[in-house]
């Protein structure tokens, strides 16, 4: 087998055609690696004295881009692609670091075993395909047909099998060793069983910082340097860019509603004269995730859709489909296919209310002229004169590295991955397309990330250590509480102390988030190891001193834990595996000597094409 796995070198698969031919020539055809400034020989990042080359990088951001572009259905936007890149870029580096230590450890694969990966144990995408599928589900007998048809061998499946075992079966031998002393005891699968079933019932008696003035407490700047050092890692910040943001709108008129509903009608009668709903959904619906399956939007209960929506589906028989349904996301064709009780399988197709042809023009032709109007690098005013011109309002917003912009409540593409990707402070950007609205923004000051001095964080500091102290403070208010609590009772030591917050829990676990105590407290803790009826010694939580009384507990049921104990094993021990793999690659990343030239080389280009 392995034979005619590499008599087929001279066929290539259409999979690895786009991956390792058209992406790399997409890439030097377009004019992406201008040979003036990016090489073959130019390196984008170095992992332990061994290159990346940006060649390697942008082919594979490239090939991403157009996998994710194909799925989604339309182009990224900057914030999409500037998400993307960083993954190729982690990928590549985590690529080199597991094949240097495979050389490390010298791993490496037989013949035998990528001929028996081979055929029991196919790569992801062959055991999603549909034509190796029966019922929904992989078929290994068609598998094994398919492997054995010629035509596996003539279009380069089995060339590329041998390709991706090669690589992969290595890096699972070393997974394998590193997570091979992971295992899960009765102790440890006990105790995870109990955090989330273990379940209790307190009156607590909480003590905050509020009770005491700032004034009491004195905190000097030694104490607030002495902070700042051990934990400056904790004040890293990412850069910050203020920018103003004009829009406008995609106005979407009442014909433009009548149209998305026409054609909601057009397509439920093509159904109805004999269509599969199936097929016109992938074609049709704009619902891309649920379009891929046929427009399946699973089995469940009532409250898993909007409310018109939902009526329409519940007032449907199993195989009817509905008229057009109207909500806020567009028109729907629905369809039951099984309905129990409450219980809907049921299946949609979306089509959205947009603007005709002839209003998007118009809008098209007031965003063209905003933002010739606007363009000038040199001139910012132009970007208010602009706005001006067109009565447009103009909102100042704050945009976070590496995070999307939002601007009064809704999502701005592009905007914020474009002011940290080289624009100038007083730039106007490109028009961004959005479904709602253009956009166009001006960036007005460009703070950098990294490490805040101390006088940019010396306040949060000293509100942190003030909250500590008083809560030090409070200790011994809370300790005579405690003692009054034992004598007198919980609730009239209580209403003899000034200040203090009472409160009853409902039952909650280990892991709850609970009312008045927060999540993954001390308070938990005490919960959970003062007898019922006691009354807990204070502890101090994250924001309260806190005593507590037990009033009820209930434990975990030791049988029920023993009936899926084997399960809980596998499905524990898998994920500790998956943890210490991760922790692994991480040691591995923090330990490599790794120089990433990326910002240097998007420069230069950047220069480059300027010039």
């Amino acid at each position: 087998m392995l034979q005619s796995m590499r008599s087929a070198a001279k066929y290539v698969w259409i999979i690895l055609i786009v991956a390792f031919v058209g992406g790399f020539l997409l890439v030097e055809t377009s004019g992406l690696l201008n040979r003036d400034v990016v090489t073959s020989n130019t390196a984008i990042a170095e992992v332990n004295g061994e290159d990346i080359l940006a060649t390697e990088y942008f082919r594979a951001v490239q090939l991403r881009e157009q996998q994710e572009s194909q799925r989604l259905g339309r182009g990224l936007t900057l914030d999409e692609r500037q998400q993307l890149e960083q993954a190729v870029f982690d990928d590549l580096v985590n690529d080199r670091l597991v094949r240097q230590e495979l050389d490390r450890r010298g791993i490496q694969v037989t013949d035998a075993e990528i001929i028996a990966a081979a055929q029991t144990s196919p790569p992801p995408e062959l055991l999603q395909n549909p034509e190796l599928q029966t019922d929904g589900q992989f078929d290994p007998e068609k598998y094994r047909r398919f492997l054995a048809n010629p035509a596996a061998k003539a279009q380069g499946i089995l060339q590329y099998l041998e390709a991706y075992y090669r690589s992969e079966i290595p890096k699972q031998k070393l997974f394998a060793q590193v997570a091979s002393d992971v295992y899960a005891s009765d102790a440890r699968l006990w105790a995870l069983w109990q955090d989330t079933h273990d379940s209790a019932r307190v009156t607590y008696a909480a003590f905050r910082p509020e009770l005491i003035p700032d004034s009491a407490v004195k905190v000097s700047d030694a104490d607030v340097s002495a902070y700042y050092e051990r934990n400056r890692k904790t004040f890293e910040r990412p850069g910050r860019a203020v920018v103003s943001l004009v829009a406008i709108p995609r106005t979407v008129t009442a014909e433009d509603s009548t149209a998305a509903r026409q054609r909601a009608q057009a397509l439920r009668d093509e159904i109805a004269a004999g269509a599969k709903f199936e097929d016109v959904a992938r074609r049709e619906s704009a619902d891309s995730a649920s379009g891929a399956q046929g427009g399946d939007l699973g089995r469940g209960p009532r409250g898993r859709f909007v409310p018109e929506f939902e009526a329409a589906a519940y007032a449907l028989q199993p195989g009817q489909l509905s008229q057009p349904v109207a909500t806020p996301f567009g028109y729907h064709v629905i369809r039951v296919d099984a309905k129990n009780g409450d219980t809907l399988a049921v299946r949609h197709i979306l089509v959205r209310i947009g603007q005709s042809d002839s209003t998007a023009a118009r809008t098209d032709r007031a965003a063209d002229a905003l933002a010739k109007d606007a363009a000038a690098a040199e001139d910012p005013k132009k970007f208010d004169a602009a706005a001006a011109k067109y009565n447009l309002p103009k909102t100042q917003v704050v945009a976070i590295e590496k995070e999307p912009l939002t601007a009064n409540g809704r999502y701005v593409p592009s905007v914020s991955a474009w002011a940290f990707g080289g624009a100038k402070v007083g730039e106007s950007s490109d028009l961004f397309d959005a479904p709602e609205a253009y956009y166009l923004a001006r960036l007005d000051s460009l703070t950098p990330g990294g490490a805040q001095p101390l006088a940019e964080v010396r306040d949060e500091i000293l509100r942190r250590l003030q909250r500590e102290k008083k809560l030090e403070l409070l200790l011994p208010r809370a300790q005579e509480f405690a003692a009054a609590a034992r004598t007198k009772g919980f609730e009239a030591a209580a209403q003899a102390t000034k200040g203090v917050e009472l409160g009853t829990t409902p039952m909650f676990t280990r892991t709850s988030l609970v009312p008045g105590l927060g999540q993954f407290t001390a308070a938990h803790g005490a919960a959970f190891g003062v007898p019922v009826n006691q009354i807990s010694a204070p502890v101090i939580s994250r924001d309260a001193v806190v005593v507590l009384r037990v009033d009820q507990r209930v434990n975990a049921d030791k049988g029920a834990w023993q009936a899926q104990k084997t399960q809980q094993r596998r499905q524990i021990t898998q994920a500790l595996r998956q943890s210490r793999v991760r922790e692994y690659l991480s040691s591995l990343r923090e330990s490599a000597k790794l120089e990433d030239n990326r910002k240097d080389v998007l420069a230069a280009q950047r220069a480059q094409s300027a010039g």
